[in-house]
């Protein structure tokens, strides 16, 4: 019984990376002080500190990688 539970919790904690999400969008504004980036469909994020910018311009494609939760930015990639 012990095994099976160990299984178990170990393929839930490796699954957690396949529940991230991501959004790809064109870049409608962006607020270096702030962090945000605002995309042409509306939506706004704002990065934290400890995650890369790299730079951007208006009109650009990205990619935002968002954690699990879709609550948090992982990365900004172009």
């Amino acid at each position: 019984m012990k095994k099976i539970i160990l299984a178990a919790s170990a393929i839930a904690l490796m699954s957690g990376a396949a529940f991230a999400s991501s959004t790809n969008g064109v870049v409608a504004a962006y607020n270096e002080g702030a962090r945000v980036i605002t995309l042409e469909s509306g939506q706004s994020y704002t990065v934290p500190r400890d995650v890369a910018i790299p730079a951007l311009q208006t009109g650009e494609k990205v990619s935002i990688q968002l954690n699990g939760e879709g609550d948090k930015v992982n990365a900004v990639l172009r």
